[in-house]
This record gives structure tokens, C-alpha cells and sequence, in this order.
């Protein structure tokens, strides 16, 4: 079975703000987060740093053959070091470029981002814009010049209706664009079960467009009170299948925060592990339809290993 990670986040520094309060590591793993400290990392990635090379040792060993890397500005802008990522590793990561969106003029430089530096596509955090709309003149000009050139937006929706309408009208505007909607459209809030929930079942309603698709990433943090085998993301899932179909569904890890609690591998092998989700879904989930979407060409091979403990 192909397996592709469809959201992880890669940083080389995690220092910045955002909305007047600090984000910058600590020691072991642990990082100063909006004025508390949490654990950011593993406690073995004692140096603060997140890199590609340590992912990719993870995905060797969980048989992950790529991986999707989105930007948020918790961890600050790394477009600088994502550039880097994707030319040294091409056929193992796709990169979203991320601008400054908080501040006026970005346009240009999500300009240069897809153009001089050839990103495949930019990432916006939509949950932490502050109040500033995806209708405003340089988002609209933004989201055109990307359906022109071909290139593809992920997105993260607050809670509620207001984005996904004004995404809605993104999607009527563009609807070439190509658009990933992150964390299973924040599956487990504000109301559990979200199915019951008119706000969610609206933003899943986005994938009904035939460019949209949703992406679960981060979906074992979202359930994380009921830990693994994680049945509430199962039936989220299936929620969510119910109203789009699997073809329009990707796993995601949300690499590296959820495995401060959990294995890389289980976060996803609790799905392959299900008796309520089909082999073709699985499939699907967990890498083809991710495939197809990001247009990943030859997957490397990787073959399971056995632990020392078998």
C-alpha cells in the first residue's frame, strides 16, 4: 500500500509571534508557546530543530514514501529552508511556500515564492489570520494568479461558517484552483459530534467542488483525549466519506506536534488496523488519492524491517 503524509510541518528555527506572544525553543524539545511552555517536540530532538533529514528517517521506518509539508505561522515563515528541502529531496517532499498574510503587500511576495523560487503551491493558516478576510483584493489576486499558473493552496478553516462561505466563493471565483482543506475541517470542534454540526458538515460540502479535497492531518491531536485507536477520528471519517466520497480524503500526520504523544506510525496504522474502513478506502486515504492530487511521480520502495522487540 502507498503511503503519502498529506500535512507535516519541517522548520529549521522555530522563533516568532503571533498575535503579540512568543513562540521560540527551549531545551528538549520543548518550546515557549504563547506565553506557556509545552512540548513542541519529542524530547529526543533535543536541539530544537525539525528537519527533513529526521523525517525522513521517520517515514523510512513507517513506510511512508512522501510527505506533503505546510507552513503555519506558529513556527514562523520557512520558506527559506522549505526551498532548500525540496531541492535536495524532490521525490520525497512537496512544499507550500507561506507569505506574510498579517501585513499589506504580500502579493508580491507570494509572487516570487511560486515563480523565482518555483513552490508548488502556498499555505494559509486561515484559523489564525486575525480577522482579515480570503475575499480581500490581494487574496483574490492572489488565489487567480495561482488557478493561472497552475498552482495549488492548502488551507486550514476556522470554525464555523464565515470562511468556509467566503472559501466558497474563492472556490466560484477560481474554480480551477486546486485546494486541500486541512484537519478534516477541525473535525472535533467547536461542537462533538461534528456531524451533528451544520458549520462542519459545510466546510466538508467545499470537497463536493471538483478540485477540493479534504485532508485529516492533525486528526490524532483532534481526538487526542480518546487516544488510539482513536474510534471518534474513524467515525469522522466516515462522516466525512459519506458526504464526498473517499476519493476526495487524505491522511495526515501533522508531523511533528502529534508525535509527542504517539508513534509516527500509529498515526496513521490505527486506520489500517480499522474494520470499518475498506481496503479501496484505505487505499485511497492513506496514499493514492494524495498521489494523484499533488502529482507525486516514482514512490520510493520501503520494505518493512522488524524491531529489535519482534
Amino acid at each position: 500500500m502507498i503511503i503519502i503524509d498529506a500535512h507535516s510541518h519541517l522548520w529549521y528555527t522555530q522563533d516568532t509571534e503571533w498575535n503579540g506572544k512568543r513562540i521560540s525553543p527551549l531545551h528538549n524539545g520543548r518550546a515557549m508557546f504563547l506565553g506557556e511552555e509545552r512540548q513542541m517536540l519529542p524530547p529526543f530532538m533535543i536541539d530544537g530543530h525539525n528537519t527533513a533529514e529526521v523525517f525522513l528517517s521517520n517515514m523510512d521506518y513507517a513506510q511512508v514514501s512522501a510527505a506533503v509539508v505546510v507552513q503555519e505561522f506558529i513556527d514562523g515563515l520557512q520558506n527559506d529552508y522549505l526551498n532548500e528541502v525540496k531541492a535536495k529531496y524532490p521525490d520525497r517532499f512537496f512544499c507550500f511556500a507561506m507569505a506574510d498574510y498579517l501585513k499589506n503587500g504580500f502579493f508580491e511576495q507570494a509572487r516570487q515564492l511560486l515563480i523565482d523560487d518555483a513552490f508548488p503551491g502556498m499555505a494559509i493558516p486561515g484559523h489564525r489570520l486575525l480577522g482579515r478576510s480570503l475575499l480581500s483584493d490581494e487574496m483574490m489576486q492572489m488565489f487567480k494568479f495561482m488557478e493561472e499558473n497552475g498552482k495549488v493552496l492548502s488551507i486550514t478553516l476556522k470554525d464555523g461558517d464565515e470562511q468556509a462561505a467566503e472559501l466558497n466563493e474563492v472556490i466560484e471565483e477560481c474554480p480551477n484552483l486546486k485546494i486541500a482543506i486541512g484537519h478534516l475541517c477541525m473535525a472535533d470542534q467547536p461542537t462533538s459530534p461534528p456531524w451533528d454540526n451544520p458549520s462542519w458538515l459545510m466546510q466538508v460540502c467545499l470537497a463536493m467542488n471538483e478540485n477540493v479535497y479534504l485532508e485529516c492531518g492533525g486528526i490524532t491531536w483532534l481526538y487526542n483525549t480518546e487516544f488510539y485507536p482513536f474510534p471518534s477520528a474513524i467515525r469522522a471519517l466516515k462522516e466525512a466519506a459519506d458526504t464526498v466520497g473517499w476519493e476526495k480524503l487524505m491522511w495526515g500526520s501533522d508531523y511533528p506536534r502529534t508525535i509527542t504523544a504517539i508513534t509516527y506510525r500509529m498515526s496513521y496504522d490505527f486506520i489500517t488496523k480499522s474494520k470499518e474502513i475498506s481496503e479501496d478506502a484505505k487505499r485511497l486515504l492513506l496514499g493514492e488519492n494524495a498521489r494523484n492530487f499533488y502529482g507525486f511521480g516514482d514512490l520510493i520502495d520501503l520494505p518493512y524491517v522488524k524491531n529489535m522487540s519482534e
